[in-house]
């Protein structure tokens, strides 16, 4: 029971990450219809703005926090400017191209100015800390505290807020939205900028856990777009039960069955809900 209870603590850890991420991206398909492949990599450019906070500007792990979150909105709204706009209207195929093309340039673009080479991320959080037979760094209380109020506050933002129902309209009906007067493109400016935010807060609580890299994108957005599959494309809630879902696989599943075939498991746990649910468990929707 001990050993189920230190699996359930590291699955919290690992799903507030994986919902986090999910989150943005299910944000960004469900008021746009872009599948942004490059959103795993904006997750590893928050890794590298933090890092570089820490590191060269000597900051603190709060501010460089927050500048990675302020740096990596200003770079979706770029990206939404930029790269996506103009392709709204074009097939979605054009998209898709131009996300890898985005996602292979922020890598080369990290790998220019810190190198290939793994990277560890300080944390003045690395105590450990013992309660009720568990074990666990302050850092990973820390993942999961910061990532819920970061949930919570979306969840405010755009249940609570008129900015949030205008996000929300735009997610139901872009083009009736526009018909009634909200700025569709002030919108999706918007949503980038959070989505690219929530990923870089994700990237810079879990970077003095695992070490970081150019390459950190690519297995985050794996997972991240099972996830909202899972929880059904576009979908708020499902984005946060699919996370969890599927870190509570693999915690699980490493711990009981193999850490070897630890990524399998949970990925037949998806497959398995997705033919009882093939919509995913949620409807499209924040």
């Amino acid at each position: 029971m001990h050993l189920f209870f230190q699996e359930l603590l590291n699955g919290l850890v690992v799903g507030s990450i994986y919902a986090l991420v999910a989150l943005g991206l299910a944000l960004i398909y469900g008021t746009m219809g872009v599948p942004n492949f490059a959103h795993g990599h904006l997750y590893m450019l928050g890794a590298y703005v933090a890092f570089a906070g820490v590191t060269i500007a000597h900051i603190g792990y709060w501010p460089s926090m927050l500048a990675a979150i302020v740096v990596l909105a200003l770079v979706g709204v770029l990206l939404e400017r930029l790269v996506f706009r103009p392709l709204r209207n074009a097939p979605e195929v054009n998209t898709i191209i131009a996300a890898v093309g985005v996602l292979f340039f922020l890598q080369q673009f990290a790998q220019l100015l810190f190198g290939g080479d793994y990277r560890v991320f300080p944390t003045p959080y690395d105590k450990v800390v013992h309660f009720g037979g568990l074990v666990a760094t302050q850092q990973q209380l820390i993942v999961i505290v910061a990532a819920a109020v970061l949930m919570i506050i979306l969840f405010w933002f755009l249940k609570r807020t008129l900015t949030g129902a205008t996000i929300e309209a735009v997610a139901q009906n872009r083009a009736g939205a526009a018909l009634v007067g909200i700025d569709t493109d002030r919108v999706s400016m918007m949503v980038f900028a959070i989505s690219a935010g929530l990923a870089a807060a994700a990237a810079t609580l879990i970077a003095s856990i695992n070490l970081i890299s150019p390459s950190m994108g690519f297995s985050v957005i794996l997972k991240a777009f099972a996830i909202i599959v899972l929880g059904g494309m576009g979908s708020v809630p499902g984005a946060i039960l699919g996370a969890f879902i599927l870190a509570f696989a693999e915690s699980f599943g490493g711990t009981y069955i193999s850490t070897s075939y630890q990524d399998a498991i949970a990925f037949a746990v998806l497959v398995i809900i997705l033919t009882v649910r093939p919509t995913g468990l949620f409807a499209k929707g924040t």
